[in-house]
């Protein structure tokens, strides 16, 4: 898909870029170039997410008929590529994740009341998965969500969950039967946020961010209206929206953008250092390899195609090789890669991505290429969405038959 462009694919790729030339702000442009793994600065991205929706281009990858933008493949890469390059913001959650899932799943009325809603950023939404006791084996999961007439009440915590302190929605699983298999008897729920019962605490991390949190659930009253895709049935609608969330996106132009900005930034060292440039040209190799891989991927997504097991490979190869990129930008700014980071621990403090002192500091883009704390949330992604140990048994299990 990297390949040379037809006419139309390129007067596409120029109106984008002329309009992100328009419309991005310096502040968007920051709160872009300074996020860190799925982090970024929520207001910032609802902003981001406006402008996109007066435009028309609110959800790149949704059919026509729910608002999508009914571009092929190759300009949805076009996009995602050049959105980099310019440093705007993510979209948020709801588009990427819950979305697709109600499209597949959900009822005509679920449908009309969240799905434009999302596109607006009227909803802003986060991921009820993870517990205490039920990380990656997430069909470990206990909240309760117990049957009162019209009305789950819930009851039990869910934590790590990201952007949960400004989220007004979660998309969640409860357990609603715990008779059977644990992966029988979850439902997949929407929960109002603001519902007489939910408490938000920050988990505050090293970096002095607050994005991450534990949320608990005091006999919260949802009605059954928000139930997805039947009770019971949680564990089919979150095999489908993990497909996204494993694969539903493309890693490959960050990455090409990554290693694009490394081999600028660190020319003189690449240069003096034949082996490292011979492990980045290699990684580049790599890098168009996946990038092959996830146009295959994307277009069955965009066809409506399961994609089954190929989502765990593209999650192992996508953040597997994001770790890689730093960890060759780290080795190439030497002593620059020490952290400089005043107050990190404070909350409410520097975000990670504060420049280097002027008298000892390449450039803002080495910086960004190379913040230690940055590889620490670069190692998150082979974490969330089931941690990659788990991605290779899945494939095992599948595709070896052991």
């Amino acid at each position: 898909m990297s390949a040379g462009l037809s006419p139309e694919d390129a007067a596409f790729r120029d109106e984008v870029r002329a309009f992100l030339d328009q419309a991005l702000t310096p502040k968007l442009r920051r709160a872009g170039t300074l996020m860190t793994s799925v982090y970024c600065d929520h207001e910032a991205q609802l902003e981001w997410q406006a402008l996109l929706y007066k435009r028309g281009w609110a959800a790149p990858s949704w059919p026509v008929e729910y608002g999508g933008c009914g571009w092929s493949a190759v300009q949805r890469y076009i996009f995602a590529r050049e959105r980099l390059l310019a440093g705007a913001p993510t979209s948020p959650l709801g588009i990427n994740m819950v979305g697709p899932a109600i499209m597949a799943f959900g009822d005509p009325a679920q449908k009309a009341f969240f799905l434009p809603r999302m596109l607006s950023g009227e909803h802003l939404w986060c991921q009820g998965y993870s517990e205490p006791q039920a990380g990656s084996d997430l069909a470990a999961l206990a909240m309760k969500a117990e049957r009162d007439g019209d009305h789950l009440v819930c009851t039990g915590t869910k934590i790590w969950t990201t952007h949960a302190n400004v989220a007004n929605w979660m998309f969640c699983l409860v357990r609603t039967d715990a008779s059977g298999r644990k992966q029988q008897g979850i439902t997949f729920l929407l929960i109002d946020m603001t519902s007489p019962g939910v408490t938000v605490r920050p988990i505050v991390m090293s970096s002095g961010e607050a994005v991450q949190n534990q949320v608990f659930f005091d006999e919260v009253r949802v009605p059954i209206e928000n139930v997805v895709g039947g009770l019971g049935q949680g564990w089919t609608v979150a095999k489908y929206l993990l497909e996204y969330e494993r694969g539903g996106s493309a890693y490959a132009p960050e990455l090409q953008v990554k290693l694009a900005a490394l081999r600028r930034d660190a020319a003189e060292v690449l240069a003096a250092n034949p082996l490292l440039a011979a492990r980045v040209a290699e990684t580049e190799v790599e890098v168009e390899v996946l990038d092959a891989l996830e146009a295959e991927i994307l277009s069955a997504l965009s066809a409506d195609k399961a994609i089954g097991t190929d989502a765990s490979m593209m999650k192992i190869l996508g953040t597997e090789l994001q770790q890689r990129v730093t960890e060759l930008a780290l080795e190439a700014a030497g002593p620059l890669a020490r952290a400089w980071q005043p107050g990190v621990a404070v909350p409410g403090g520097p975000v990670i991505g504060h420049p280097l002192p002027q008298d000892d500091h390449a450039s803002g883009e080495v910086w960004q290429a190379i913040a230690p704390l940055r590889y620490l949330n670069e190692r998150a992604g082979t974490i969330y969405a089931g941690a990659n140990e788990i991605q290779r048994g899945i494939l095992a299990k599948a595709e070896l038959g052991l």
